[in-house]
């Protein structure tokens, strides 16, 4: 519980500079931990997962003049009246009535690697073919025990042969199976129908994520059957200049428990939960590829940078303190981290996923927050251990939760002091000198009770020396009553020392010694005072020291010679006046001080007109006009049983100075 008063160098707090090398530690660990969690499979799966909501957050369109789907789908079917796979024949009247339509490029999302049973089908599809055209291959990477396979499946060579090209519809799913990346093939199906639809495509890194523009069915549908004859079912114009994709699609888009033939799960399919066709996937691949729209992902470096500079943001925020604010730096904060990864990917097409720097600022300022909580339960705990044998438990408690009350290392404060000593124990301790233990065990027994009445008025016990016990109020909790309290303490003090009196003599009687009875001298001063940690570095105590600490210790000596339990100092007679009846007793010069201090005591249930008659005797005595002789010491000792011994002094020596030879 040793701590400093002063400032450290420079102006700071006290311990700011440990403060700022634990979260410098801090800092650094969680930037260096999170930077090497970066480079694990999970993680980069959750920056993906990531990617999907920031990229579905007011999900663009896709481009007007985008590419327009013929779908393979259920309506077709029924009204084709075959089942799949359907006549090579049918594919080139589509193409030719697409082209007739005025489209500029056809894609077909369709394997044709085999030849058909009926030549005359392949035949037909190799006339409609051209240079306009588009055929779906395959690439497949296939590990063995013996060796690593690359298969790759490409259409038929007479279909080749008559100028159309080959497009890899194959793409890379990631981990958990979800279609993100822009496949990586420089002959790929989107590419190679960009190449002959006339537009320029720009590489993508080997990274880049695909920008998607909502759930299935996004992009301008029809049905295979409605583009065999568009001039009946569709209406004019189409297909004009268009980019035309076929492919497999169900007018029903499939969930993810349903599964479905050439579907994928995509980004948006966190809020539709219905998988998307490969053939729409192609035609959002090759908007991303015409018109640049694709994302790429920031380079590890980048991604470690925000992470550290996250973590140093963190550590600013709870440079001085934690608390609740702490919480709302945390919201802010990753508020902030993720609409700037999120301005970033639409502004300038980068992904920086705000996963890891909103870990690090969490985990810092919670880390932090740990360790404040960790240091607040300790230093309550030594605090607690402290003082829980000098002050009362609600004292401790207020303590504990509050430890800005507490100011140590040494402080000025104004004090009321009390001392307490045993009367005549150097006698009693030679009477059991051969019983050590029973003397322990009865100044124990009076101590206990004591030290009970100084809590209970929300006293701070000093110390204990020997038989005597030091205690003092105003400190370290503020008591604007202390003197009030502390006069109320002794008093209580003398009641429980009445009654663990009449205890003793109840044991005496009953085994048969001599009664025992015990007396105590009580002195009370306020003044001002210097407390705090008092000791060396190994051992120290909370204690006051000061000329007013002193003076009340003089107090509870001199109460034994004007035979007096409790002698009170000036300040608090006129502090706890209010509260209690006081009277002056003498004015006089203690050991070790120059100046003359009057002496109080509290005449406990005395009526004013006794009081005042008191203070016209302490006048005179002042004054020097009493006698021996005169009535008024034993009209005083009537009104003022509880100072009658001080009376009877001040006779004596007003006796024994009329007898002295001048």
């Amino acid at each position: 519980m040793q701590a400093s008063s002063g400032r450290s160098i420079q102006g700071e707090p006290p311990g700011l500079w440990q403060r700022r090398l634990k979260l410098l530690v801090l800092s650094a660990f969680v930037a260096i931990a999170l930077s090497l969690a970066t480079l694990t499979n999970a993680w980069l799966l959750n920056e993906l997962r990531s990617f999907d909501y920031l990229s579905t957050i007011d999900t663009p369109a896709p481009p007007e003049d985008g590419p327009i789907i013929v779908a393979i789908d259920e309506p077709s079917m029924a009204e084709i009246g075959r089942q799949w796979p359907w006549p090579r024949a049918l594919h080139a009247r589509l193409i030719e009535a697409l082209r007739k339509a005025g489209a500029r490029a056809i894609g077909v999302d369709v394997i044709f690697a085999e030849p058909s049973t009926n030549p005359a089908n392949d035949d037909d599809l190799e006339k409609a073919l051209g240079p306009d055209v588009v055929l779906a291959g395959d690439q497949t990477f296939i590990p063995e025990p013996q060796a690593d396979q690359f298969v790759r499946t490409e259409p038929l060579a007479r279909f080749i042969a008559k100028g159309a090209r080959t497009g890899i519809a194959s793409v890379n799913l990631s981990g958990d199976g979800t279609l993100r990346a822009v496949p990586d093939y420089p002959d790929g199906f989107a590419a190679a129908l960009a190449e002959i639809a006339g537009t320029r495509t720009q590489s993508p890194p080997d990274d880049a994520l695909i920008q998607v523009f909502g759930p299935a069915r996004t992009y301008p549908t029809v049905s295979y059957y409605q583009a065999l004859d568009p001039d009946n079912f569709l209406p004019e114009g189409i297909f004009a200049d268009r980019v035309v994709l076929v492919g497999l699609s169900l007018q029903n888009a499939p969930s993810i428990a349903d599964g479905g033939a050439d579907a994928f799960t995509t980004s948006d399919t966190v809020h539709s939960n219905r998988l998307v066709s490969g053939v729409e996937m192609q035609a959002t691949i090759y908007d991303n590829l015409a018109n640049n729209l694709f994302i790429e992902r920031a380079p590890r470096p980048v991604v470690v940078a925000a992470i550290a500079l996250a973590a140093v943001l963190a550590a600013f925020s709870v440079l001085r303190m934690t608390g609740w604010r702490t919480l709302v730096y945390g919201v802010v904060a990753v508020t902030l981290i993720v609409l700037a990864s999120y301005a970033a990917m639409r502004l300038g097409h980068i992904f920086v996923s705000p996963l890891g720097p909103g870990l690090a600022f969490l985990a810092v300022t919670a880390g932090q927050a740990a360790l404040d909580y960790a240091e607040e339960r300790k230093r309550r705990r030594e605090i607690t251990r402290a003082f829980e044998q000098y002050l009362s438990p609600a004292l401790v408690e207020r303590l504990a939760k509050d430890p800005s009350h507490l100011r140590l290392g040494g402080e000025r404060r104004t004090l009321s002091i009390l001392f307490c000593d045993i009367r005549g124990f150097t006698t009693i301790a030679e009477e059991m000198k051969d019983d050590p233990e029973r003397l322990t065990a009865l100044v124990n027994r009076l101590l206990t009770p004591l030290s009970e009445a100084v809590l209970e008025q929300g006293g701070t016990i000093d110390k204990y020396i020997g038989d005597c016990l030091m205690a003092f109020w105003n400190a370290p909790l503020d008591d604007p009553d202390h003197a009030v309290h502390a006069v109320r303490a002794a008093l209580d003090m003398l009641a429980r020392l009445e009654r663990v009196n009449g205890e003793l003599e109840i044991e005496a009687k009953r085994e048969g010694r001599p009664v025992q009875s015990l007396r105590i001298g009580i002195g009370v001063n306020t003044g001002e005072c210097i407390v705090g940690n008092m000791g060396s570095h190994r051992r120290f105590d909370y204690s006051a020291l000061g000329d007013a600490v002193n003076l009340a210790s003089r107090l509870e000596g001199a109460s034994k010679d004007y035979g007096i339990s409790l002698l009170i100092g000036e300040e608090t007679a006129r502090l706890a006046g209010k509260a209690f009846p006081v009277a002056e007793l003498d004015r006089i010069t203690v050991k070790g001080r120059s100046a003359v201090s009057p002496v109080f005591t509290v005449a406990v249930g005395a009526k004013k007109e006794a009081l005042d008659r008191h203070r016209a005797f302490v006048q005179a005595k002042y004054d020097g006009a009493l006698r021996v002789h005169d009535v008024i010491f034993d009209q005083l000792k009537g009104t003022l049983p509880p100072l009658a011994r001080y009376y009877e002094r001040e006779r004596s020596r007003l006796d024994t100075s009329r007898r002295e030879p001048k």
